[in-house]
């Protein structure tokens, strides 16, 4: 009789789900319990991507149906190293697959980062997406304001914050959210780009979204367009970079006379952070221009500009938590790896132990991208599955999965989803929108499991 496989994967999100498709579909037998630490799934496309983009949020639907294969024991609102810890699923399960991705901020290194009103890009937008262990308050009591980076990222925190409120009605975006961007004095926005205009990360259409905001002038110096060899070939070589060049042109060559909104975002190209002032809170940040060299490395000039802002954000990259009883590679914010199978100290694989998605290769590459990482981790379990069996090894079975889930009684399941789900649609409804995000953790936790609320 042939063995029923066991597989435990860490994370809801998109790496998680796919990496179970995956493995769904080149084992007919293996059954899957997919662990997460809040109460919902979809991670990254839930609680990562701004409210006025339903169009990437509609991924959310196809994991749905990934999600409702009865293969797949959806278990939220359990955290590994709290609830169950590493080598009781090894124990438990045949394999064990890490996808938690990247949650946290990388640092600022200058002087002033600690100040009142520096903040993290990924704490705000932890913020605005309702993520359930974010704080219900944000302090948008600047008129002028600095966003640090390159990015995607990047644009969404500035847009977010440049967003006139009346836009964001018809979007999931929490009541509170709502009501602090109404109360938002925002004049001014300065986007601080370390690089030219032809090595800027940004998708054009995210770019082109910038401008599409009702009552935003988006304003470029004219100067920062002149190119030099580099970013000459980098347009040649690149048509997306050529699509960018040509949107950035457009906005240098507006007549400044006509820009009459009663909001505005400055972009600024060749500026790197050189210190941020302030005494009880932020004040002003001080750039330093820099210069390419004919490769397109940056180099600072020594010269300095200071732009007067009341907060900054940085958005210049996220970086992974380590998950308690898996080995972590601090420098580069990933678990050590080989083809998807986690290295122990030695450099060897752990058994039954693999990593995918952004926690195993960084924070690079879009939602999608992590389809391929994916495929090769679970290709390497596949053959270590193989392997073992052929040798005799022993496997898990699948009453010591049940028997760990059923310890875990807190846990949300697929229904209990599925109740927060028509929860979010039916508080939409009242708004006449689609969903209407429930931010407290009590309360999702409550819609779950079906219990009445206090009267």
């Amino acid at each position: 009789m042939t063995h029923t496989r066991t597989v435990a994967i860490i994370g809801a999100g998109p790496a998680g789900v796919y990496a179970a498709d995956i493995l769904l579909s080149r084992d007919e037998e293996v059954r899957i319990d997919l662990f997460e630490k809040l109460p919902a799934p979809y991670g990254l496309v839930r609680y990562g991507v701004s409210p006025d983009h339903p169009r990437i949020k509609k991924i959310q639907d196809a994991l749905h149906v990934v999600l409702e294969n009865p293969r797949i024991r959806l278990v939220c609102n359990v955290e590994i190293g709290v609830d169950v810890t590493i080598d009781e699923l090894r124990e438990a399960y045949d394999g064990v697959v890490i996808a938690t991705g990247a949650d946290r901020d990388v640092d600022l290194r200058v002087p002033g980062a600690e100040l009142p009103g520096s903040f993290g890009g990924a704490d705000f937008v932890a913020w605005y997406d309702g993520h359930p262990d974010a704080p219900t308050e944000w302090p948008l009591d600047a008129e002028a304001v600095a966003v640090i980076g390159a990015g995607n990222v990047a644009l969404d925190v500035a847009r977010m914050i440049i967003t006139h409120p009346e836009q964001l009605t018809q979007t999931d975006i929490p009541d509170h959210v709502e009501a602090a961007f109404r109360q938002n004095p925002v004049r001014d926005l300065h986007l601080l780009i370390r690089r030219g205009p032809a090595d800027v990360r940004f998708s054009p259409m995210e770019l082109r979204e910038l401008g599409a905001r009702d009552d935003v002038d988006v304003i470029v110096d004219p100067a920062d367009m002149l190119l030099d060899d580099h970013a000459k070939r980098m347009i040649a070589q690149f048509n997306q970079r050529k699509i960018i060049m040509r949107t950035l042109e457009e906005w240098a060559n507006i007549d400044p006379a006509t820009r009459t909104a009663s909001r505005r975002v400055h972009l600024h190209f060749y500026q790197q952070p050189a210190r941020i002032l302030g005494e009880d809170r932020v004040t002003a940040i001080e750039m330093e221009r820099t210069q390419p060299d004919e490769l397109g490395r940056i180099t600072g000039t020594g010269e300095t500009v200071q732009h007067n802002v009341g907060a900054v954000y940085r958005t210049i990259g996220y970086r992974s938590t380590p998950v308690p009883g898996v080995p972590f590679d601090d420098a580069s914010g990933t678990i050590p790896d080989s083809a998807g199978r986690v290295l122990d100290d030695a450099g060897e694989p752990i058994p039954g132990l693999y990593a995918t998605g952004w926690i195993r290769r960084g924070p690079v590459g879009l939602i999608g991208s992590t389809k391929s990482d994916a495929s090769e981790a679970i290709a390497s379990m596949l053959v270590d599955f193989a392997e073992r069996e052929e040798h005799g090894g022993g496997s898990a079975t699948s009453s010591a999965a049940d028997a760990l889930c059923e310890r875990l009684s807190h846990s949300v399941c697929w229904d209990g989803w599925l109740r927060i789900d028509a929860a979010e649609r039916a508080l939409g409804a009242e708004r006449g929108r689609e969903r209407t995000k429930i931010v407290n953790r009590e309360e999702l936790l409550e819609h779950a499991r079906e219990m009445e609320r206090a009267k």
